[in-house]
């Protein structure tokens, strides 16, 4: 098959291009798994405003945004989409989309909706989808995400040389104390991120926080979408137990799940919780909450908290912190669960789909 993939979100200056640890991780994997796994396909990449040969077998648009018009106008080649997670649609109130967002995710619906397939992250990002688009359970596959390779357990012992050191050069750099809570993500109302560090505050526990838009200083205060990142940096305002590092390079988030005591992510809402399998993957003792798409890729490997409830939360993290037989426990647990996913997989069940779009008759 020829696929043309569109990997906009990784051009410069793209309104995607900032979302490094969603979108972008998304397309480089599927892009290099793609390759890897599947080369007698021809994969075409483009991105938005360069014309498509109709001469492919079909186009992939690999990221949608409801309130942002991610689909074009006029397309005569067949084409799939995939669609992470509608969340700001199952939470208008948090997430209020002003009467230009209502129009744009009328037209985006509409294109949505001619798509030969649409792929998604999770079971719950697919009821989502059927709800919201008014489509057929049997357009919409779930294809699992995974962490990448290189989440995995670091051992002094099989590090290459030079690297033995990885630990305290990461503690001296960052300040960092011997043990603490990590979280690692965006501050999004659904990440329920200024009850999480009420939550620390409680159990008395350090928290080290990772992530682009944490450590952000010019932003929108206007803008309703940012109230949390207000609340947040309010929060941890001149508190000497909590470190904001924001963006950190791939090599050096690896040994922070590693070095970490507990993972914590109690989201209100997700539609995968890719984090929790990148932790889970170097052995971290994960606490999160039973919300959107999570117990299906935690399992039985985490500790689950009450997201709307702080002290739940709290309690919690102080157990999973203190309790050093409860940590193997989820540890061992958790690395069982993160090899159920793999990139090589989330290729195939992408190219399942492909076959399936290439085949079929009609639209959605």
């Amino acid at each position: 098959m020829n696929i043309a993939i569109d990997v906009s979100p990784l051009k410069s200056g793209h309104f995607l291009q900032h979302r490094v640890r969603g979108t972008g991780f998304y397309l480089e994997n599927l892009r290099s798994s793609l390759e890897k796994y599947y080369p007698n396909n021809e994969y075409i990449y483009f991105t938005r405003g360069e014309k498509v040969s109709l001469g492919v077998d079909l186009v992939h648009y690999p990221y949608f945004e409801p309130f942002f018009l991610t689909l074009p106008f006029n397309n005569e080649n067949k084409f799939v989409v995939t669609v992470h997670d509608l969340t700001p649609l199952v939470f208008p109130n948090n997430f209020p989309a002003g009467l230009r967002g209502k129009i744009k995710w009328k037209i985006q619906k509409a294109r949505l909706r001619k798509a030969k397939r649409i792929i998604t992250d999770s079971m719950s990002s697919k009821k989502d989808i059927v709800k919201y688009v008014g489509i057929p359970e049997d357009k919409v596959t779930v294809v699992y995400l995974a962490a990448g390779e290189e989440f995995r357990r670091l051992e002094t012992g099989n590090l290459p040389a030079g690297e033995a050191g990885w630990k305290s050069e990461i503690k001296k750099r960052y300040g960092l104390p011997e043990r603490f809570v990590l979280y690692v993500g965006d501050v999004t109302w659904n990440k329920n991120l200024p009850s999480l560090i009420r939550a620390v505050k409680i159990a008395g526990v350090p928290l080290v926080m990772v992530g682009k838009a944490i450590s952000q200083a010019e932003f929108d205060k206007t803008n309703p979408w940012n109230q949390d990142l207000l609340k947040v940096q309010e929060l941890i305002k001149d508190d000497g137990d909590i470190f904001v590092l924001g963006f950190v390079e791939q090599g050096e988030l690896v040994a922070l799940y590693n070095m970490a005591t507990v993972f914590a992510m109690p989201s209100l809402y997700e539609g995968f919780g890719l984090p929790i399998l990148e932790a889970m993957g170097c052995g971290c003792p994960v606490v999160t909450s039973k919300m959107g798409s999570i117990p299906e890729i935690a399992g039985e490997a985490a500790y689950y908290v009450d997201a709307y409830n702080i002290s739940d939360i709290a309690l919690g993290l102080e157990r999973v912190f203190n309790d050093a037989k409860l940590q193997k426990k989820l540890s061992e647990k958790g690395t069982a669960q993160s090899k159920k996913f793999s990139w090589k997989k989330t290729a195939e069940d992408t190219v399942g789909v492909y076959e399936e779009a290439v085949l079929r008759q009609g639209s959605i």
